[in-house]
């Protein structure tokens, strides 16, 4: 034997002796020094029992060995049939269950390699449609159950949302959809009472009270008695005159039907508002005063002919015409009024037509300005364009006066009450605090108080020079002169310098005898 062929059968013996050196169920040496890597957690106890999954140097039975483990036998059976995930993979029946989940890539690893997110659950039974593709995963699939075995029927889940209380039974799919609760496919003209115009748009639980859905009358009257607006006296055969498109599309025809014709603003009227009492067939009457006795503003004063002034169109709309019919146009303010605004007794009582025996309450004026009320004002509006001149007056307008409003002056509506004087309205305005009397016309002008125009030089006895030129009109003018008074202001220089003198009046109270205007130490006087 050659040395080659020694080292060759040495080897071989050598591995032989290493394959059969672990105990029986045991992974051998040489298994576990060719074993890729740790398995899962969920494995790591058969980690040594090799044969526990695998078949040695015979793959083909791989995925026996993985779905007879951990009952998967549901799974081998979706393969078999092509139902579940597994059953609608393509070439299902050819893949090794390693090709997806493989093992031996340590203690922690993913082997089911489930991304939520990213998952197609069309591949499941359940394929996802509607409202289903938005619901999270955990409204089906609860944690302690396994994905398969969530419920696939409607019921399962919505039982809290039923609204039937069960009383419908448990196949929802019979009516609703998955686009939504609403969405029911539920065709209502499949039973004996086809939902007809407003019906169409109704409640299911309007007609249908405590989800009873067996044995519901069809009758009108027994969904609709309380709005029987007839109160019952046509009895409950409805439809005779009603429709289902509404309670005022009518069958029956007034005008055709009956020796009342129903005209103007009767075609809007309401059956009750004339048939108060039953039978319907018994005319209340045909004449207006039958009905409209209580809407008589006129109380019984214009008789019964209603029809002589108003129409069936509106009791407003009158056909009397006060314009063409009596010596009173009626214009301005006066249009809109009712009869008995002046009318306080019968309609053929003659009235007067002057202003004031009608507005003798409305004068604000009290008679001062008389019973001519039309010198003044117009039928419009009291209060709009009133045509008076107060240029006509003992006080015409002038300047700032021209522009003020009445109210400002005449707090009153006595206008021959209101005050002549400057002071009278401008007490509060007087920055003198009535040092200068209450004559301010002497100084001031309508057209704006900063604008005046006295001269003390030749309206005064009291000539102003020198420093005197300068001096504000409070600087003399300290004591108020009440009202229209004369102003009384002491000329001499003693009664303004008391306090100025040196001289403690060693030299007497003229002043002016030493001393000029210009000022006091000015003495040019003296000696003069």
């Amino acid at each position: 034997m050659k040395f080659s062929e020694r080292i060759l059968t040495l080897k071989t013996i050598t591995l032989l002796l290493l394959l059969g050196f672990s105990a029986p169920g045991e992974a051998n040496i040489f298994e576990t020094i060719l074993m890729p890597g740790k398995v899962i957690n969920g494995h790591a106890q058969f980690e040594k029992e090799c044969d526990s999954c695998h078949e040695s140097f015979d793959q083909s039975k791989q995925r026996a060995r993985c779905l007879a483990c951990h009952d998967h036998q549901n799974i081998a059976r979706d393969i078999e049939e092509g139902t579940g995930f597994h059953g609608r993979m393509e070439n299902s029946k050819n893949i090794e269950c390693k090709t997806c989940h493989s093992d031996h890539m340590g203690r922690e690893a993913d082997i089911v390699q489930l991304t939520h997110s990213t998952f197609n659950h069309d591949l499941t039974d359940y394929p996802l449609k509607g409202e289903h593709r938005t619901a999270a995963c955990t409204s089906c699939h609860e944690a302690s159950h396994r994905f398969r075995e969530a419920p696939d029927q409607c019921i399962d889940c919505h039982k809290d949302n039923d609204k039937h209380n069960g009383k419908l039974g448990e196949q929802c799919d019979d009516c609703h959809k998955e686009t939504g609760w609403q969405d029911t496919g539920f065709d209502h003209d499949d039973t004996d009472f086809p939902l007809l115009d407003k019906h169409a748009d109704v409640n299911c639980s309007s007609c249908h009270a405590d989800e009873q859905y067996k044995d519901i009358p069809a009758e009108c009257v027994s969904c609709h008695r309380l709005n029987d607006a007839h109160g019952g006296h046509f009895g409950g055969e409805c439809e005779k005159c009603h429709s289902e498109k509404g309670w005022d599309e009518l069958k029956f025809d007034h005008n055709n039907d009956t020796d009342f014709r129903l005209k103007g603003a009767h075609k809007e009227t309401n059956c009750n508002s004339c048939h108060v009492d039953p039978p319907y067939d018994k005319s209340p009457g045909d004449q207006c005063i039958d009905c409209h006795r209580a809407d008589d503003t006129h109380q019984g004063k214009n008789g019964t002919k209603c029809k002589d002034c108003h129409s069936e169109n509106n009791w407003q709309k009158s056909s009397f015409d006060h314009n063409r019919d009596t010596d009173f146009k009626l214009r301005g303010s006066h249009k809109p009024l009712e009869c008995h605004s002046c009318h306080k007794g019968s309609l053929e009582d003659e009235l007067q037509t002057d202003c004031i025996s009608c507005h003798k309450g409305d004068d604000v004026h009290k008679g001062q300005q008389g019973d001519s009320c039309n010198r003044c004002h117009d039928e419009e509006s009291f209060s709009g364009v009133i045509r008076f001149d107060h240029d006509l007056t003992r006080f015409p307008l002038i300047g700032q006066h021209a522009i003020t409003s009445c109210e400002e002056c005449h707090l009153e509506q006595t206008f021959k009450d209101t005050a002549l004087a400057c002071i009278s309205c401008h007490k509060d305005d007087d920055i003198h605090k009535e040092t200068l009397g209450g004559r301010c016309e002497q100084c001031h002008t309508p057209n704006d108080w900063g604008i005046w125009q006295f001269d003390h030089n030749t309206q005064t006895d009291f000539e102003l020079t020198g420093q005197h030129k300068e001096q504000p009109c409070e600087a003399c003018h300290i004591k108020p002169v009440k009202d229209q008074e004369d102003i009384d202001q002491a000329s001499d220089c003693f009664s303004c310098h008391r306090s100025d003198d040196i001289h403690f009046g060693g030299f007497g109270r003229f002043c002016e005898r030493c001393h000029t205007t210009e000022s006091f130490d000015d003495t040019s006087n003296l000696g003069q």
